[in-house]
């Protein structure tokens, strides 16, 4: 408490309503989350059963087992120094618009209205690409099992069962929060027990493994760049696939108000959930390579891991590993829509989005913001339309929205890290505090951001240059195009009107109540 407060003042007011109201917000969603539940959330998001398995092709194509034994640890140490970044941020300010308030806490309203469309961008799409992922993995587990299920795929298939789940998520999103709770709960003991299931069927069902020299040293180039380029290029896009996977995380800060003891446990729901996530995924990537049966197949298909199964496991092993990996994308898509919905709750409070006051509405019984919900759902059916397109076979401008998707989210995370560290000493800390090491955490954390952004813009094949003369659409990278878009438009929404209207977060409780804690 504040020096000089006198508690007796709010006898009602538990220490977690307390520190909200400081910050200008009464208590109206439920806080039934313990800190287990705040790390789970997170842990479920970053889901190594989904990106390992899903974006696995990215590592394997742009650096091969080098990209995954070594890109994977080091990558992982920068995002965990981004995790220690935002701990000490969500435990000075636990509140549910998370890193958009931090941002207009301390660089005043611009800084926030940009982080919280960067953010909330960002967590739309990742939710949509999410439950778009888990249905792919879901048409492809029962094609293993029926061949003409297998002869009859389509994009339109895949897009309905995209749709069916993220009509359930919604469903299990809008009753009790304490349910969401229970469900990510079960959600990391998923994720642990069928890691290590998957990991237990690689070590002693395949004929053979390959060897340690081959896990540590092998080179693959198989992006089309010039091999002279596989350091500064073709290697740093193979690390994408450890940023692809660790995101989301900031679902702790955005899930602090319904969390207990949100100070400290929101702020080390993002630090744990970074660190077990970087073990355990590192662990299963392994099992990846050392499962490896050929490895010229595995880079004539492209990468993907269903080659790697299908060439070292029988039917049904392959079958069950699947499955494992397609539970778990579902797991991942649900909390990926409570985070958003989350956000957009918040956001909405505070007014920076159309229609506002319906989104920021909480039912009074289940103390859901089921609008927001609702929202998040049908925002995320509408940008994944451009995956019933495709040129040849790919859904490429969908592709380009996840792109844009993580770089909004690790934009978002940059500006208030580098606020706090421009702030210095002048912050006040909460609970969780990194004393003098924000001066090289925070710098660290936003140089790592910049330049991943840069890599993330970048063309992943020379048929995506434009002026190659093997250019092809399929091929161009449009998340820049899609990425300085959003930028530009934000910027003249921003400067025609939204400084006249955006102050900042707003206060939702009594004045008197929030200047008796400032006293």
């Amino acid at each position: 408490m504040p020096e000089g407060h006198d508690e007796s003042l709010h006898p009602h007011l538990s220490a977690d309503e307390a520190h909200l109201a400081r910050l200008g917000y009464k208590q109206e969603l439920s806080r039934s989350w313990s800190g287990f539940s705040n790390f789970a959330i997170s842990f479920s998001i970053i889901s190594i059963l989904a990106g390992c398995f899903t974006t696995f092709y990215q590592g394997w194509n742009n650096g091969g087992p080098v990209a995954i034994s070594w890109g994977w640890p080091i990558i992982s140490a920068f995002i965990l120094i981004i995790g220690f970044t935002m701990s000490e941020l969500v435990s000075a300010y636990p509140t549910s618009g998370g890193i958009y308030w931090w941002a207009a806490k301390m660089g005043g309203p611009a800084a926030g209205f940009f982080t919280g469309w960067l953010n909330l961008i960002g967590l739309l799409a990742v939710t949509a690409s999410v439950a778009y992922g888990a249905a792919t993995f879901l048409d492809l587990t029962i094609s293993t099992v029926s061949s003409s299920y297998a002869d009859s795929y389509s994009l339109t298939r895949v897009f309905l069962i995209f749709v069916v789940i993220m009509a359930l998520a919604a469903v299990v999103n809008i009753f009790r929060s304490h349910l969401l709770a229970v469900v990510n709960n079960i959600s990391v003991w998923w994720h642990v027990a069928g890691a290590a299931l998957v990991i237990l069927i690689l070590i002693i069902v395949p004929d053979h493994h390959q060897s340690l020299n081959f896990v540590f040293t092998e080179r693959i180039n198989n992006s089309g760049f010039s091999n002279n380029s596989y350091w500064f290029l073709v290697l740093p896009l193979g690390f994408l696939l450890t940023q692809y996977t660790i995101t989301g995380f900031d679902a702790s800060a955005h899930l602090s108000e319904e969390t207990h003891d949100a100070a400290d446990g929101a702020a080390k729901g993002i630090w744990r959930s970074i660190f077990y996530s970087a073990v355990g995924g590192y662990v299963l990537l392994l099992a990846f390579v050392f499962a490896v049966q050929d490895p010229d197949a595995v880079t004539e298909g492209g990468g993907g891991i269903d080659v790697i199964f299908g060439q070292s496991l029988p039917e049904g092993w392959h079958f069950l590993i699947l499955l494992i990996s397609t539970a778990g994308q579902l797991f991942c898509a649900t909390a990926c829509l409570t985070s958003a919905s989350r956000m957009t709750f918040a956001f909405s409070r505070d007014g920076a989005i159309p229609g506002s006051k319906l989104w920021s509405k909480v039912n009074p019984t289940t103390k859901i913001p089921a609008n927001a919900v609702m929202f998040v759902t049908t925002i995320g059916i509408l940008i994944t339309l451009p995956a019933l397109k495709s040129i040849g076979g790919i859904p490429v401008a969908f592709l380009a929205i996840v792109s844009v998707a993580v770089i909004g989210l690790y934009l978002a995370f940059l500006i208030p890290i580098f606020l706090r560290w421009r702030m210095g000493d002048a912050f006040e800390p909460g609970t969780w505090t990194l004393g003098s090491k924000y001066k090289w955490m925070n710098l660290v954390a936003v140089i790592e951001i910049a330049v991943i952004s840069i890599y993330f813009i970048l063309p992943f094949t020379p048929a995506g240059v434009p002026g190659n003369k093997d250019f092809d659409w399929a091929s161009f990278n449009y998340a820049p195009i899609l990425t300085f878009g959003v930028l530009i438009v934000l910027a003249i929404w921003w400067n025609l009107s939204a400084k006249r209207w955006f102050t900042g977060p707003k206060h939702t409780i009594d004045p008197d109540v929030v200047q008796a804690f400032d006293d």
